[in-house]
């Protein structure tokens, strides 16, 4: 895990609870009032999602909500902002999947 647990303006961060959750069905721990999108940066996940389009990778990019790059399941509710979302107890979070791209099979289809 990689986290800031002494940092020279908020001091030590260290006295914070372990909460344990699951991504893709492997568990891992946030740290209380951690976002979903830190607890995964802090446990080495970088990939959040497939792009709807080009099925490339898609991780985190702005990090404060106006992007939506880093949209995942959370709880089998989909596009969850991870950047904006603090992880809870034992909470279920699935990376956002590549979906058939239903406007370009229309045009295909005319």
């Amino acid at each position: 895990m990689t986290r800031l647990l002494d940092h020279p303006i908020l001091g030590k961060l260290d006295d914070r609870k372990a909460i344990p959750f699951t991504f893709d069905g492997k568990t891992y721990e946030a740290l209380e009032n951690e976002t979903i999108a830190a607890a995964l940066l802090a446990n080495g996940i970088r990939t959040l999602r497939i792009h709807e389009e080009s099925g490339t990778p898609r991780g985190f990019y702005c990090n404060i909500g106006h992007c939506m790059e880093c949209r995942v399941t959370v709880n089998d509710q989909a596009n969850v902002r991870a950047c904006l979302t603090v992880v809870e107890q034992c909470m279920v979070i699935a990376s956002g999947k590549q979906h058939p791209n239903i406007v370009k099979r229309m045009v295909e289809q005319q």
